[in-house]
């Protein structure tokens, strides 16, 4: 789907080596990917060819209706290479924070990328776009983030939506979304858009993402929302730490009492890790030092579509899959204990019969034994 481009340019790996880095810095870095990435040992292979073999992925990166905050997760993730090489060379085309040009130079940065690679290069985009008043709440240049897309969208070979800003429009198209925010995917279409949702998502995810399009040259596996499944399969409550404290039935009433400070479960103090797909429990932030939940506050759900208007923080969802109808947290631990005594009760009655049989036969056989002599 990408074919290589300047196959004289220097590769990701030479710019790992300028930069300073070991050799074992970069298999390093390509086994972390790899295993992010949900690879076994012969895609580590892969990755590490890729990046050896192939010159830079030409990206334009724009920002419009958001905090940075993706761009500020993304330069702090927990391997260097990740902000030292892998975005300094995808993103120098063209990215209004991270790029020390400015104004006209910036400009033409942009239009000489998207004229060099046409067909070919990605498309990063950052932020909602606002359509309201003929885009005017978003302009850069002179020209409406609306108009900017459009003419960095038509020759793209992709696109990918960072954060929830661009994938679900967040929280500026919370109601009453006075600017008409709206996400990439209901403005851009006949192009294949990758939504890497979260406020902000997590660094190595945005780089795992980039890593396999270099890597095998087409985009990552997508869920039915349009985000790699090997990010968002998995629902947070499925690997957060707590999940013990949720299926015993031991909860959080209030973030100051006792079972706050003994690390019970929060779902009754609004945690949405039940209906939230991330990879917040298992890649966490800072170098994977923790995540919202292992700091005692509960998931926002903030990788959801609408989260902002699904409900509040702090209360509780009284349904959620996995239980059915109602998902009473009164009820869970309780529910649980009794299966558990009956599962208890059945194995016992289980072994008895065993038991029995055993005897029984054990009986009959001295029986017939006697019978013989």
């Amino acid at each position: 789907m990408f074919d290589e481009q300047e196959p004289k340019s220097p590769t990701y790996y030479d710019e790992v080596i300028r930069k300073g880095y070991s050799r074992r810095d970069f298999l390093s870095f390509c086994t972390m990917m790899a295993a992010y990435m949900g690879l076994n040992q012969s895609g580590i292979a892969q990755v590490t060819k890729a990046m050896s073999e192939k010159p830079r992925l030409p990206v334009i990166w724009l920002h419009f209706q958001e905090c940075t905050c993706c761009s500020e997760s993304f330069i702090r993730s927990s391997h260097p290479i990740v902000a030292d090489v892998l975005l300094d060379k995808i993103s120098l085309d063209y990215s209004e924070t991270l790029m020390a040009a400015s104004g006209f130079q910036a400009e033409q940065a942009m239009l000489n990328t998207m004229e060099k690679y046409k067909g070919e290069y990605i498309l990063c985009v950052e932020g909602s776009v606002p359509t309201a008043a003929d885009g005017v709440y978003c302009m850069i240049g002179g020209k409406t983030s609306m108009q900017i897309l459009e003419e960095a969208a038509e020759n793209a070979k992709a696109i990918i939506a960072w954060g929830s800003c661009a994938s679900n429009g967040c929280v500026q198209a919370a109601k009453p979304n006075p600017t008409s925010a709206t996400p990439i995917h209901k403005l851009v279409k006949g192009k294949p858009i990758i939504k890497v949702p979260g406020c902000p998502p997590i660094g190595e995810v945005m780089a795992g993402v980039i890593v396999h399009v270099v890597t095998f040259g087409t985009i990552p596996e997508l869920d039915s929302s349009g985000r790699p499944k090997a990010f968002y399969g998995k629902r947070v409550h499925d690997s957060c730490y707590r999940r013990a404290y949720y299926d015993a039935g031991l909860f959080v009433e209030s973030f100051d009492d006792e079972n706050a400070k003994k690390g019970y479960c929060l779902y009754k103090v609004g945690c949405k890790g039940p209906v939230t797909y991330n990879a917040c429990g298992t890649m966490k932030w800072n170098n994977g030092t923790s995540f919202p939940i292992q700091s005692g506050h509960g998931c926002i759900g903030c990788s959801e579509a609408n989260y902002w208007d699904s409900g509040r923080i702090y209360e509780r969802a009284s349904i959620f899959p996995g239980f059915g109808i109602e998902a009473n947290a009164d009820t869970i631990g309780k529910v649980a204990l009794g299966v558990t005594v009956a599962g208890a009760a059945a194995h016992a009655v289980m072994t008895n019969i065993r038991k029995n049989t055993i005897i029984n036969a054990i009986e009959e056989e001295g029986k017939a034994s006697e019978k013989e002599l």
